[in-house]
């Protein structure tokens, strides 16, 4: 009898064991939508190792694609963020229906606008304002490069979106990633996964998309034009531009205050010269730890339902659009500006396309066309004031956005 019992305990274990099992559900419950999106996480693998598009994300997306669509795993789940809204009564539940998986914690940081403001403290103590400063009509390349934000929108919201929906491709625009995940999640959080691998993998383009509408938008003579060398910033500009931009914006604009304020402290901390520990570990192991938890997460809403519609085409379509327009923009403002400018002073209409945020790949582009053209020229740390200035504009476009839409 004792045997008996001890059979028919091991047979139900090990059908508890089989039923459990990921293969037992890759055969039985998964759809051909999930077996594509990891074909599709495979693919930006590939893109991120091999090409080195963005790899630092772009490898932390594409396995959270893959872990999100496996079957069985269970460690995300749409249900618990539905409507857009944290369903905080499941999270705190012990007998739901619903067991929140380790993704579901961690996306918390997205939904809550935590890992893109961090990500902003490091991106401020790596970043060189000095160049803005030493030229501030580079302010304005970085405000109207940014011209491409707000046109995608009116396109997107044309084509069918609702505003929310549009606002958050259309800040796809401005090539910067935390502020395109943190405005999303905001606005349109259904469109996250599709969003966040369109803004890096046109980060990851840029050095192919901005040529050509660099040179189609300039002439020889123009891409010829040597700027003068900027003039030496002292620190207490250096110290004084982040107080006072934090300041201004977020007076102006309480909903950019987030993404500024965070930019403007790591700044701070790296140009005040007192807080060396402080502004090696927000540059470093801050970011590197939240760049693996935010690359995580977004891939884990890439899940078929959402990733697999017209919409993600239309997405990715209007995102190359929103790019390329915000580095015509660029383009076309400087040589608009260079029409009010006296012979010698005029400004190199290159560095204008630099007015994205992408830093400081949309610097160097700049710098290797200039070259081509004259290779005594030398326009990087000019084109690094506009590309600097696109930070703090997507940040300031982002919260316009949120402060009509949110």
């Amino acid at each position: 009898m004792l045997n008996l019992l001890q059979s028919n305990f091991a047979l139900e274990s090990l059908e508890k064991f089989l039923s459990s099992m990921g293969f037992t559900a890759f055969f039985s419950e998964m759809g051909w939508g999930n077996l594509v999106m990891i074909l599709i996480a495979f693919f930006l693998l590939y893109l991120a190792i091999k090409k080195e598009y963005e790899p630092m994300l772009m490898m932390t997306i594409a396995f959270g694609m893959l872990l999100t669509n496996l079957p069985g795993a269970g460690l995300f789940h749409e249900e618990l963020f539905a409507g857009g809204h944290v369903h905080w009564d499941v999270f705190t539940s012990h007998d739901g229906p619903i067991a929140p998986g380790l993704l579901d914690y961690l996306y918390l940081g997205v939904k809550l606008g935590i890992y893109p403001c961090l990500i902003f403290v490091g991106v401020g103590a790596m970043t060189d304002f000095g160049p803005l400063i030493a030229n501030p009509k580079s302010f304005l390349l970085g405000a109207a490069a940014q011209i491409g934000i707000f046109a995608t929108f009116l396109a997107a919201y044309a084509m069918g979106f609702t505003p929310e929906q549009a606002g958050s491709i259309g800040i796809i625009g401005g090539a910067d990633g935390p502020t395109a995940i943190f405005l999303t999640a905001k606005l349109a959080p259904e469109l996250l996964g599709p969003i966040a691998v369109a803004a890096y993998s046109y980060m990851a383009l840029v050095p192919v998309i901005q040529p050509p509408i660099m040179r189609a938008l300039t002439t020889k003579k123009e891409r010829q034009i040597k700027m003068s060398t900027l003039r030496q910033v002292s620190k207490k500009e250096r110290i004084l531009f982040p107080i006072v931009i934090a300041s201004i914006i977020s007076l102006l604009l309480p909903d950019a205050a987030p993404l500024i304020g965070c930019l403007m402290l790591g700044n701070l901390m790296k140009e005040s010269g007192v807080v060396d520990r402080l502004s090696k570990t927000v540059q470093n192991e801050l970011m590197n730890i939240v760049v693996i938890f935010l690359g995580l997460t977004v891939g884990a809403t890439a899940t078929a339902n959402t990733f697999l519609s017209p919409a993600t085409i239309k997405i990715m379509v209007m995102g190359v659009v929103a790019f390329g327009v915000a580095s015509a923009c660029g383009v076309l403002f400087a040589k608009l500006m260079n029409c009010f400018l006296k012979e010698g002073n005029k400004i190199n209409p290159l560095i204008g396309s630099a007015g994205v945020s992408a830093v400081p790949m949309a610097a160097r582009v700049s710098q290797k066309v200039g070259q081509e053209e004259n290779p005594s020229n030398f326009l990087l740390m000019h084109a690094m004031g506009p590309n600097v200035a696109g930070v703090v504009g997507s940040a300031v476009a982002a919260g316009l956005l949120l402060s009509f839409l949110g």
